[in-house]
């Protein structure tokens, strides 16, 4: 599964740190996105999903993710590129990957003025308006944490109004000058991060978890 809807092949658990704890009134909202080292969530090249880094943990680790209680929240581009790839026939060896299954069967908000339903997903509902204040309205009435894989728009947007709790950013060795694509940040505002989880999986992916603050 990619950030941008494109293939991306996702895990045991690696090595982590112990999380800080925080309260808070409202669902938590996580920014949950793959990048290489130098910050592309895709590429043109022909590196395979997953960047072709993907090991056991990884894929270990992510149907663990997945498999909590959680809504999922997509952008439209974002969500229009997983039902392609998720398609029954999908060419995508990744679609088959348990955590992608269990992501396609979380509850889910489309935050969109322009799709229409129905749609070949399980749970899928359509939320119009202001992407701020839908989410805002999400994480005061949802009783489970809010998760978004991807949707870079969307969530670049969502953080500058200060919507985002988490930032989790899985990072693959690799760089990709030349092929990379969908620049995870670009355009984003300025924030300082306090890094609260750090993990090691399969020994070289690395999985950063960040608590976002505007930067004054």
């Amino acid at each position: 599964m990619s950030n941008t809807g494109g293939p991306v092949r996702g895990g045991g658990e690696g090595t982590e740190s112990t999380p800080r704890e925080e309260h808070t009134m409202t669902a938590t909202y996580t920014f949950d996105v793959f990048s290489t080292l130098d910050g592309y969530g895709s590429t043109t090249g022909d590196w395979g999903g997953y960047w072709g880094k993907q090991g056991p943990e990884l894929l270990a680790h992510r149907l663990a993710l997945y498999s909590e209680e959680q809504r999922m929240v997509f952008g439209a581009t974002t969500f229009r590129a997983n039902m392609r790839m998720l398609a029954e026939g999908s060419e995508f060896d990744e679609a088959r990957d348990p955590w992608v299954t269990r992501l396609r069967n979380l509850p889910a908000t489309v935050v969109s003025n322009t799709l229409e339903g129905p749609f070949d997903w399980p749970d899928a509902t359509v939320a119009g308006g202001d992407p701020v204040e839908v989410v805002a309205r999400l994480k005061e009435e949802s009783a489970v944490p809010l998760r978004s894989h991807g949707s870079l728009f969307l969530n670049r947007t969502l953080m500058a109004a200060g919507l985002v709790d988490r930032v989790q950013v899985t990072v693959f060795p690799v760089l990709t000058g030349q092929s990379g694509a969908a620049p995870i940040f670009a355009g984003a505002a300025d924030f300082d991060l306090e890094l609260l989880q750090t993990r090691t999986l399969d020994g070289h992916i690395q999985e950063l978890v960040y608590r976002p603050t505007l930067h004054p």
